[in-house]
């Protein structure tokens, strides 16, 4: 947890919020001192009527009532009542609709703002790189999004808001109040502001206390519903529901403790301040009582005061669990910050990127690459350079670095040493999106969103903006045309979450189709026709073979023969190169080193 102060923090929130929405509040703020105003007349307006009713003639002779006598043409005490009880009415109606109205703008901005905030960390967290997601749980920015967002505004945006406009009616309320009876004002606010000061000194630790673990705990959450859930297969076979239902109840059960805690804390004080508001009220009653006029004096002052007071306590204790609120929430706010400083790449703010030039070949030259300095190296001094056109195969054992390697070759991951040149432009971040627009990849698991085969195959795209030609061009070349079309709905059958729907081959070739949809310079084959069976690996291989001798393919199999038609074929090993040859050259060499490996076997024997 950062040891930046609660105003450190907002300031920081602040530089997220737009130049509208800051403009908006500026506004909110107008509409909560016109408020404000409003208050004052309404705890004004009673003195005069109540006045009206315990002693109209001293109230009819009162040289600030001569203006209304003249305007109302009123000649008797008694008249006064009804315009009186008119005006404090109004004022008490508009009083109300105004604090209807502040409560309506400030919480439709609030939401506005949090939406802003949500889409603003969704938005930073993909255009993160690829090495920034595998180093992080996915849970920290669902819950980030999702829940820590939503917290702020809860706990911050709101708060801070009611914090403003509650001190703002203090102030007024207190300035009516000052006008009506000094000391008694003084004093009231001094004991309530005294008493609050205490409560906040003696639950502020435990509120940040509090604000970490819920922050810290809400994470743990939706990563035990994330892994009980996305394992479900395994949780079923295993029957492992009560330990994940463990997990998840370890972590849901400390953050609603601590949330209860805080709202107690924030709650609490009301209940002490009602009962010592009706106290000091009794205790102006019988002190004005005992004076000479006491009762007919008294009313007025009463009524102004209890009318000050049903406004005051409230007031009072908003500030204060608002105040509690941000105290409580400055865990999630460290955390939502966190994720909305994140740096957005130059390309962000470009709608359309210029693909960069590849018309010869691509080189990579003394390639390394490790995760991080405590990590040992994936590659090794590796150089390698592909002719335009190539079809390019890699084989190795698992762990040699094949994965790795393509994902330098994609601009996914950047060499810790050494370079990769495309035409002689060395791939940097700041162009990596300009390589990018000419790649197309196919993993070895398919993403699939919960939506038609058509979206699928045009991952990414606008539903109106898809072209239904290359759609069924792209699913005829990947082996897939034929089944979709005998089904019901065609190309809008809904796959299901994650394409449970599918088979694994048709997953796999959606992919395929996929990528031939993008029409790209290069593909990106990493295990792609793992899960199909020999004869449809075999068509869809033939349809890749016969695509543009323009189109550069880099394939990863796990099956030697799926490389039949490679122009060439690359042996990694621990990190490194270990052969590069052709197909006959890879199967003689391996046939060789497996007749060595037998013969060795039989001479041990």
């Amino acid at each position: 947890m950062s040891n930046q102060s609660i105003t450190q923090l907002l300031l920081r929130l602040w530089r997220h919020i737009s130049l509208r929405r800051r403009g908006q509040f500026g506004l909110l703020i107008l509409l909560m001192l016109t408020a404000s105003f409003t208050e004052i007349f309404s705890i004004g307006a009673v003195l005069p009527f109540l006045g009206a009713l315990t002693a109209p003639e001293k109230i009819f002779v009162h040289p600030l009532a001569q203006p209304i006598n003249q305007a109302l043409r009123l000649t008797a005490p008694a008249q006064l009542l009804l315009p009186l009880t008119v005006a404090f009415g109004l004022a008490a109606l508009i009083a109300g609709a105004m604090r209807l109205l502040l409560l309506w703008a400030s919480t439709r901005l609030s939401f506005i703002v949090g939406a802003d905030l949500g889409i603003n960390i969704y938005r930073r967290t993909l255009y993160q790189p690829y090495a920034v997601h595998c180093a992080r749980n996915s849970s920290e920015v669902i819950n980030g999004i999702l829940g820590k967002a939503n917290s702020v505004l809860f706990s911050t945006i709101l708060p801070i808001l009611t914090l403003i406009s509650s001190c703002m009616m203090l102030i007024t309320i207190f300035i009516a109040l000052l006008v009506v009876e000094p000391i008694i004002t003084l004093a009231a606010f001094g004991g309530f502001g005294m008493i609050y000061a205490v409560i906040v000194l003696v639950t502020r630790k435990k509120l940040l206390f509090n604000s970490q673990r819920i922050a810290v705990e809400t994470t743990n959450v939706v990563k035990s519903l994330q892994e009980g859930l996305g394992g479900i297969r395994d949780v079923l076979i295993d029957g492992s529901q009560i330990t994940y239902c463990q997990i998840y109840r370890n972590a849901d059960l400390i953050s609603r403790r601590a949330q209860g805690d805080n709202h107690f804390i924030s709650q609490g004080p009301r209940y002490v301040m009602e009962a010592l508001g009706m106290i000091l009220i009794s205790m102006l009653a019988y002190t004005l009582a005992m004076q000479v006029d006491g009762v007919a004096k008294a009313i007025p002052i009463l009524g102004a005061f209890a009318l000050g007071s049903q406004r005051l306590l409230p007031v009072l204790q908003q500030a204060y669990a608002a105040w509690s609120g941000i105290q409580g929430g400055q865990g999630s706010l460290q955390d939502t910050l966190t994720l909305l400083d994140q740096p957005l790449p130059d390309h962000a703010e470009q709608l359309s990127v210029q693909a960069l030039t590849f018309k010869y070949n691509i080189s990579l030259k003394q390639i390394s690459f490790r995760y991080n300095a405590q990590t040992p190296y994936v590659l090794k001094s590796l150089n390698l350079t592909i002719a335009k056109g190539s079809r390019v195969g890699f084989i190795g054992t698992t762990g040699s670095g094949k994965s790795t390697l393509l994902d330098i070759v994609m601009g996914l991951l950047y060499p810790s040493h050494g370079v990769m040149e495309v035409d002689g432009t060395a791939v940097t971040p700041a162009n990596a999106r300009a390589w990018q627009v000419r790649i197309a990849h196919v993993p070895q698991t398919i993403f699939l969103s919960d939506a038609s085969i058509e979206e699928n195959i045009a991952f990414g795209v606008p539903k109106d903006r898809i072209d239904h030609r290359r759609i069924r061009q792209a699913a005829e070349q990947a082996q897939l045309a034929g089944s979709i079309e005998t089904w019901p709905e065609h190309y809008q059958t809904l796959v299901g979450e994650r394409g449970i729907r599918l088979s694994g081959g048709q997953r796999q070739r959606i992919g395929i189709a996929r990528a031939l949809y993008k029409q790209a310079d290069v593909i990106i084959f990493d295990e792609a026709t793992s899960a199909l069976d020999n004869e449809t690996e075999q068509a869809v291989m033939h349809a890749i073979e016969a695509l543009s001798k323009d189109l550069t393919l880099f394939i990863i199999a796990h099956r030697l023969t799926t490389l039949e038609s490679c122009t060439q074929i690359v042996e990694l090993d621990d990190g490194d190169i270990k052969r590069i040859g052709s197909y006959k050259d890879i199967i003689n060499t391996h046939r060789n080193s497996d007749k060595t490996e037998q013969g060795q076997s039989l001479h041990a024997n």
